[in-house]
């Protein structure tokens, strides 16, 4: 299966594509901005949602112990939590080189897209980053319910048949061993790991095909495995990786696990 040549890619979007505390940030700015209206300190609510969301952004109830962190009700938790699913983000920035390395795989295979969240936030998102016709597949997995979310296999098996390539062909590549890794080995698929945004500093899944800094070096990784391209590309892979706000630098070298190219 290891040697099996690669026909599609699936990718998660968070963290993954871009940095999801930049959505976050925005979206805590516009949910602090309610809450004044409705009475709160609006300096002391952000900043509380801010050190909450320090604290790991996947716990959830993130409006719940910030308004208790700020002294006020909890009354204001279901207005606050219709103001955060309301959001609409600026122009979100993905990280560098991901424009191109989706580019470089389009014209190899097909690409999937694989992200848990609330439906209209996560659709939100791709309109903010330039990615809504980026993908030949967009799996979203709470359209299935919660209960559906990476690490379960099913989102992953429906971009399988929606893609009607078997999962020995296809990778997944995410930033989250405990889900997109877990999940995608669970159908049956390569796990490719980024270590970026939050969850960058987690060990691997030890069944991890590959891991390494970034999306852009992850497909530099796998173009041995791609087919040809049907098109010439652009130019060699931008191999930077880092925030969407910081200089490229000038190489960064991928770490494999287990010694394997």
């Amino acid at each position: 299966m290891l040697t099996a040549p690669v026909r599609g890619v699936l990718l998660d979007l968070d963290d993954t594509l871009y940095p999801r505390a930049e959505f976050l940030d925005a979206a805590w700015r516009a949910v602090a901005r309610h809450g004044a209206g409705r009475g709160l300190n609006p300096d002391a609510l952000l900043g509380a949602l801010r050190e909450e969301t320090a604290a790991g952004s996947a716990r959830g109830g993130i409006i719940d112990r910030a308004l208790a962190r700020a002294g006020a009700a909890a009354s204001h938790v279901e207005p606050l939590l219709a103001a955060f699913r309301a959001v609409e983000p600026p122009p979100l920035t993905p990280f560098p080189g991901v424009l191109r390395a989706l580019a470089t795989l389009r014209r190899r295979v097909p690409v999937g897209l694989v992200t848990d969240g609330e439906v209209t936030a996560q659709r939100r998102k791709l309109a903010a980053l330039g990615l809504t016709d980026a993908f030949d597949v967009v799996v979203l997995s709470d359209l299935a319910g919660r209960a559906h979310r990476k690490p379960h296999p099913a989102p992953f098996r429906e971009a399988l048949a929606r893609l009607d390539l078997p999962p020995e062909e296809v990778v997944m590549i995410g930033d989250r061993p405990d889900e997109d890794a877990v999940g995608a080995l669970a159908a049956g698929l390569r796990a490719v790991r980024v270590r970026t945004g939050e969850h960058a500093a987690c060990p691997d899944h030890p069944g991890t095909w590959l891991s390494t800094s970034c999306l852009a070096m992850a497909v530099h990784l796998l173009l041995p495995h791609l087919p040809d391209p049907h098109e010439p590309d652009a130019g060699p892979p931008e191999l930077g990786c880092g925030p969407p706000t910081a200089p490229l630098p000038a190489r960064d070298l991928p770490v494999l696990v287990g010694g394997r190219r």
